[in-house]
């Protein structure tokens, strides 16, 4: 299994956000007057600018967007902006006059939408002299819509695609469909286009299956004439339609930074406030009963199929096959503290600085070890999709049941099942309201939590 290439510049976004919270808060100074600028106001107003950011959809800005679309985000960020601020000084600072505020909201505007502007043109430069921060693509079918798909990419250098194949199956056409999968695993492609005159229903769910258990991402280019029953994401790549089968949330930078920082917090308070006085407790309880390390770590899989090592208390007496065969009920290897703290959960505490590292999520899809995601993936139909985000130590499969030992095939299918709806319906409250379920379900105990 390939790994995936990774979509996005991680780094553009943060520092765009940093930039502009430097730039509207120097601006306090230097356009507003001096009792304006003290630590309390600053920290209102980096506040209030990310808060609009996130409704508004400010830094949702992708290498597809138009200029006209950049700046109209510009206008509704500093709409909205002004008027918080506007009522904000008005019932604060009662002596700072409407002009001094509307200068002040000016040379912001025209400052950051300088520097928004910049990195999206920069950008643009940098993938046409550089080659960088490309995506690998390939389309499927053929037709008009095709050609000026194919005609987009080569005369677009500036939007990063690298269209390295068409398959345009006008041969034969099962071999053709063949060749295609085996050269988007073979040349780590990121993205399939799939022309939907072209193809059967059967071969789109075929493709569809290929992508979800490889880590690739199928986009559809309809033809004029197709009508779509299902509400299906629309992008569009100057005039050309491209329709994406699945929108993960995650994927927007603004929901990954959010969802980063609450882990952050979270687990540091985990590891503060609780961990920092149990672990030496647990460690000479550990110890006295059976000889080994403290912690017990094994390889898993994570975000885009990439192995980390996952840490828990040790629960279990030194074995040569804990990392090929699954906890059953009454397993002989487990030691007596081992069987109170997996009761209890407690030995997954250690978990929080995965996350702390940013191998792990809070919550999200519970990572298996390496030789059962292996046989899963090949048995349980788009089980690698949940490698799309990263794993949880906690999960919404594991709360509705589907936790601990896999005794049937209808536990692995209906844990992949949740774990693909939260993946795709992700927010911060339904991470919220998933922690507090794991918290009562651990009080009240839980069948599989042996």
């Amino acid at each position: 299994m390939k790994n995936k290439t990774g979509r996005y510049s991680v780094y553009i976004r943060p520092i765009q956000i940093i930039l502009d919270l430097v730039i509207i808060n120097f601006l306090v100074i230097v356009c507003m007057r001096t009792a304006m600028s003290n630590i309390g106001y600053h920290v209102l107003l980096s506040f209030f600018w990310l808060i609009v950011s996130y409704y508004s959809g400010y830094y949702e800005v992708y290498r597809y967007s138009k200029e006209i679309e950049i700046f109209a985000k510009l206008l509704k960020q500093f709409f909205l902006t002004s008027l918080i601020t506007f009522a904000y000084v008005g019932f604060k600072y009662k002596y700072v006059t409407v002009d001094e505020v509307g200068y002040y909201i000016l040379c912001c505007f025209l400052l950051v939408g300088f520097v928004k502007f910049s990195i999206f043109f920069l950008l643009k430069k940098y993938r046409i002299l550089y080659g960088g921060n490309q995506r690998n693509v390939v389309i499927v079918g053929n037709g008009k819509s095709v050609d000026e798909l194919k005609a987009f990419f080569t005369t677009n250098p500036d939007y990063g695609y690298n269209l390295s194949q068409i398959f345009d199956l006008k041969k034969i056409k099962k071999k053709e469909i063949l060749e295609s999968k085996n050269f988007v695993i073979d040349n780590k492609i990121d993205e399939i286009y799939l022309s939907i005159n072209t193809l059967t229903h059967r071969e789109i769910n075929s493709f569809i299956h290929f992508a979800d258990n490889n880590l690739k991402t199928v986009k559809f280019l309809p033809d004029s004439k197709n009508t779509f029953l299902r509400n299906l994401a629309v992008e569009y790549y100057g005039y050309i339609p491209i329709i994406s089968l699945r929108t993960i949330p995650l994927d927007k930078e603004v929901n990954k930074r959010l969802k980063r920082f609450f882990d952050i917090v979270f687990s540091t308070a985990i590891i503060v406030f609780l961990l920092s006085w149990l672990t030496p407790i647990l460690a000479l309880i550990i110890r006295l009963e059976s000889r080994g390390p403290i912690f017990f770590k094994q390889k898993r899989n994570g975000l885009n199929y990439e192995e980390f090592f996952c840490y828990k208390f040790r629960s279990m007496y030194l074995n040569p096959i804990a990392d090929l065969e699954q906890v059953q009920k009454n397993d002989p290897r487990i030691t007596k503290v081992g069987k109170f703290i997996r009761k209890t959960s407690i030995d997954e505490l250690p978990q929080f600085f995965n996350v702390l590292l940013g191998d792990m999520s809070v919550v999200g899809p519970r990572p298996h070890m390496v030789s059962h995601t292996e046989m899963y993936a090949k048995s349980v139909d788009k089980f690698m999709v949940r490698h799309f985000i990263k794993p949880g130590i906690t999960g919404l499969a594991q709360t509705n049941g589907f936790r601990g030992e896999v005794e049937t095939e209808k536990d692995i299918i209906n844990r992949v099942k949740y774990d693909i709806f939260y993946l795709e319906n992700w927010s911060l409250l339904l991470d919220i309201k998933i922690i507090f379920a794991t918290i009562i379900n651990t009080i009240k105990g839980e069948k599989k939590a042996y």
